[in-house]
């Protein structure tokens, strides 16, 4: 039986007002290095954030939150982020920030599959819980 590997993980949110520290929960990033693995899901709820903040171009924070999984995937799509090492990436990722896309704290698992964790993190942190709506576009 094979040992189960580590891995980071942080859940990425969108803040409309920094100062109010009210935020959506917009995806999650993780880093599994016993794997080479390093990847992130992402869904924007629209209609949360026009609740929190219905000036705020839904649009343009897709856009930025789109570049999270390039810069994951590393590589010239990434642009120089993509070409630090899987791991300086991650870091990069969940760094500290004060802008409107921020992350949480990085907490730590246990795992077989990381791919298969992603999704399980995702589904439990992002997607709309029973009862709320679905979402109307994919990830």
């Amino acid at each position: 039986m094979r040992e189960p590997s580590s891995y980071d993980y942080a859940v990425v949110r969108v803040v409309p007002w920094v100062e109010r520290e009210e935020f959506i929960n917009a995806g999650v990033i993780l880093s599994c290095p016993e794997k080479g693995f390093l990847g992130a899901r992402i869904w924007l709820d629209r209609d949360r954030l026009r609740a929190l903040e219905p000036g705020l171009d839904p649009d343009l924070v897709q856009r930025h939150l789109d570049v999270i999984p390039r810069v994951c995937k590393g590589g010239p799509g990434a642009g120089p982020i993509g070409a630090l090492p899987q791991r300086a990436r991650f870091h990069w990722l969940v760094a500290p920030r004060s802008t409107i896309i921020q992350t949480s704290p990085v907490h730590s698992g246990l795992c077989d599959d990381p791919e298969e964790a992603l999704e399980r993190l995702f589904e439990r942190m992002v997607r709309p819980r029973s009862g709320e709506s679905a979402p109307r576009t994919a990830p």
